[in-house]
């Protein structure tokens, strides 16, 4: 196969390195890959493989003529057999350059978003739809986002559920010396009961509720302390936090960080307080395959992810009276254990990368398939 990902951008986020990860994997079993991204946002480029060509179309606008007729230019020349769009704005672009190109290829578009943020979103999508419905293959990243959507009218002429997946080798659980060392380091004390929170400190993350829920532990004898794995515009608003509740010796803001398995690693569970956005969390998978238990807020397809009792628990949107509640039954030791366990040995089961790849590689394959069928059918006969 010959795939042509079509990308907003490669700025830091989920979908984008899923994204990034398919064309990668795709690759080494032998397709033809290549990547274009419509803003010039590259902040990911550094993960794409050296075998995936990439093609930056410079958009400076919503709809940039420039950036699209380069991107005709690439369908014409590189003659894709399936181009594949991430999330609405990558389908805008890719649907208008296919039939401009008059290319055949047939369009997948995934799709990674469950709660539309503003209003100017939630009015574009009513003229997206159209382009979601003619699409051959809408690919939705979990059950419950797909039910979402599908009760509002979108789908494509195919839907597909395809879980997000994690390596499970580079998101191997670090040895119980390596975790010392770098608590040791963090001037962590090997009694301290640690909670990570991996994400950019933007407001929709609510790290402020986990350092309400640490303060609130710390008040009842938990050594709780906060490891906040990240940076972003909400970081003075966090530390005013923890000032105003006298915890801020510990509360720990990293600062961004390009490889944060070792962190995560050095928590004893992990958290996402998320008020909306998050549809199918990587960050929570990985921290899974870490043989980390998370709490996280009862958004998207957490409550597919994350078996209460067994592998983390689930918390109402905002209810910080039950985060506290959820983290103080992983302040003991042989709970969290016995809970990071069964996390890893369900991402192993479940989330992995191969799963991945492997889905969306049949998926293409049996659009390659029908495409074929139907150029068949539609051939004179005897033409050949």
């Amino acid at each position: 196969m010959k795939v042509l990902f079509v990308t907003p951008w490669l700025a830091y986020g989920g979908a984008e390195r899923q994204t990034i990860t398919l064309a990668n994997r795709l690759a080494e079993r032998g397709h033809d890959c290549e990547l274009a991204y419509i803003k010039d946002e590259p902040s990911q480029l550094e993960r794409l493989s050296s075998a995936v060509p990439s093609l930056c179309l410079r958009g400076k606008r919503y709809l940039d003529p420039a950036a699209l007729r380069a991107l005709v230019a690439r369908i014409r020349d590189a003659k894709p057999t399936h181009i594949v769009a991430m999330n609405q704005y990558g389908l805008f672009y890719a649907w208008m350059a296919k039939r401009l190109a008059a290319s055949s290829a047939p369009l997948t578009v995934t799709f990674h978003t469950t709660v539309l943020m503003t209003l100017k979103e939630k009015i574009q999508l009513a003229y997206y739809k159209p382009l979601f419905r003619s699409s051959e293959c809408l690919v939705y990243v979990c059950e419950g986002q797909k039910r979402y959507w599908v009760q509002r009218g979108l789908r494509g002429r195919r839907t597909e559920v395809i879980y997000n997946g994690v390596d499970l080798e580079h998101w191997r659980p670090v040895s119980d010396e390596a975790r010392r060392c770098i608590r040791s380091a963090l001037d962590y004390a090997p009694r301290d009961f640690v909670v990570g929170l991996s994400a950019v400190l933007r407001p929709e993350k609510n790290h402020v509720q986990l350092v309400d829920a640490v303060a609130a532990l710390r008040s009842r004898g938990v050594p709780a302390r906060a490891l906040l794995i990240g940076d972003g515009p909400m970081r003075a608003a966090v530390e005013a936090r923890a000032r105003g509740h006298g915890i801020a010796e510990h509360v720990m803001i990293t600062g961004f960080q390009e490889d944060v398995r070792v962190l995560v690693g050095a928590a004893d569970a992990m958290v996402l307080c998320s008020t909306a956005v998050e549809t199918f969390s990587m960050a929570a998978l990985e921290a899974m395959a870490l043989a980390r238990p998370v709490v996280q807020s009862e958004l998207g397809g957490a409550a597919e992810m994350t078996v209460p009792g067994e592998t983390g628990y689930l918390f109402p949107v905002g209810d910080t009276r039950a985060l506290i509640e959820r983290l103080a039954a992983l302040a003991d030791e042989r709970e969290r254990r016995r809970m990071g366990r069964a996390a890893r040995a369900s991402v192993e089961r479940h989330f992995s990368e191969r799963a991945m790849v492997d889905g969306y590689e049949i998926m293409l394959q049996e659009l390659e398939t029908e495409r074929n069928r139907r150029g068949n059918l539609q051939r004179p006969a005897g033409a050949h």
